[in-house]
């Protein structure tokens, strides 16, 4: 049945690397490194210095406290294909440094303007926070979306992917902003000898990690989806290409106005008001969206497999197994039972693999896959093979398991035997 693997395809496709000096692999990884070691050495000692060493460690321990659980449902959304953790972390990185040491300058910078020009602080505060705020933060998460767009493009494929990538991104700022708000809250309670329920920072604390964790997520989500939307549109459509992305960065900058303006202008009922009445709502619907999103991508892996199976790379149980949640984690669990965590492991990579082959094909159908197709599909492909006497029988378990089809013999059961052993 697999009697051949094509010549090219015993290769590692590995694309063509300019001379240039900065295209080199180690200066593209060690430059942002530094920018944003540099950024994180500032921004630290910028918070640091507003809310003092006692208040910073509060802030700190106080602001961590969300992150592994938003770290986590972002990557439960990712389950279909995981993109790199490099990615992810440098996103965190991003906003949690860059983003919010541009943010915090700018925006000091605007507000003291404002309040000369106006003589006015009170205004200038309050325009600061309504206005500038969301157009100098959701610009400076929007640069990490971006970046992983444009030079990590074969990893960025759509809407889960951008989402994915701008709730990182503000994790991070929001993990940051934290610090700043908490920590200055302590120190308020120092000062005029509060402490308990009534406090500052347990008001502070309930706002913003209890209430509102997810607020700078979905600001930034909306930009997220636009990158995402470009990342699905036909490479000959330039302009949509150009005016999602810019489309999606105009509504994050528009619901986070909303949402400062709401405490601003509108107090604290009219807070509660927006955030029952809106945000809310437009946290449920961003939800479902992602959640549709990463169902339609398993409705494309049994749609594009198939073709590989009647080519004879992958056996026909294999495409409904690959494109069932519940299959592969039966399949990854089988192996580890038979096989111990590596073999566990290489069927992960092989889910991997013909997931991001399934896309590819996707998207070359589309007109949106890159003049690299071939190479790139004969390297997936290769991968797969590599991995298929250890991978296929689970799959193909797993699809009996499941009730995803009906397997025939030879296929009777996984533990102990291996249809493709020679």
């Amino acid at each position: 049945m697999f009697d051949a693997v094509p010549e090219r395809a015993r290769w590692r496709y590995k694309p063509r690397r300019a001379a240039r000096l900065w295209q080199s692999k180690a200066l593209r990884a060690g430059l942002p490194i530094t920018v944003l070691a540099l950024c994180a050495l500032v921004i630290l000692a910028l918070v640091r210095d507003e809310t003092g060493t006692q208040g910073f460690l509060v802030g700190l321990g106080l602001a961590t406290l969300p992150v592994p659980l938003l770290a986590a449902a972002f990557r439960w959304l990712d389950r279909v294909e995981p993109g790199p953790w490099r990615n992810l972390i440098f996103a965190f990185a991003w906003g949690a440094f860059a983003a919010a040491l541009v943010a915090i300058l700018a925006n000091s910078f605007a507000i003291r303007w404002i309040a000369t020009a106006t003589a006015d602080p009170t205004s200038a505060d309050t325009l600061g926070a309504t206005v500038i705020a969301p157009i100098v933060e959701e610009s400076a998460k929007a640069v990490a979306i971006a970046l992983i767009f444009f030079f990590r493009r074969r990893e960025f494929t759509g809407i889960v992917d951008g989402v994915v990538i701008a709730g990182f991104t503000a994790t991070g700022f929001a993990f940051t902003e934290n610090i700043l708000y908490l920590g200055t809250a302590f120190g308020e309670d120092r000062e005029l000898g509060q402490s308990g329920l009534e406090s500052v920072t347990a008001a502070t604390f309930f706002v913003r990690i209890v209430m509102s964790p997810f607020a700078h997520p979905l600001f930034t989500v909306l930009t997220g989806i636009g990158f995402g939307a470009a990342a699905l549109a036909a490479r000959h459509r330039r302009f949509r290409r150009t005016a999602l992305p810019l489309l999606g960065l105009l509504l994050s900058m528009a619901v986070h106005a909303l949402w400062n303006g709401s405490a601003s202008y509108l107090g604290p009922w009219g807070f509660y008001a927006v955030y029952g009445a809106f945000m809310v709502p437009a946290f449920a619907l961003l939800t479902w969206l992602v959640i549709w999103t990463r169902q339609r991508e398993l409705r494309t892996i049994a749609s594009e497999l198939p073709a590989y199976a009647a080519a004879g790379w992958l056996a026909p149980a294999e495409p409904p197994a690959l494109s069932s949640m519940k299959a592969r984690a039966l399949a990854r669990d089988v192996a580890r039972r038979t096989g111990g965590p590596a073999a566990a492991h290489t069927v992960s990579e092989y889910q991997r693999f013909a997931t991001s082959l399934a896309f590819l094909r996707h998207r070359a159908g589309r007109g949106a896959a890159g003049p690299d197709f071939v190479a790139r599909e004969q390297e997936l492909l290769h991968h797969m093979w590599q991995r298929k006497d250890a991978a296929s029988p689970a799959l193909i378990h797993a699809a009996r398991a499941t009730g995803r089809v009906r397997v025939p013999p030879p296929y009777r059961d996984y533990e102990g035997y291996n249809p493709y052993r020679r």
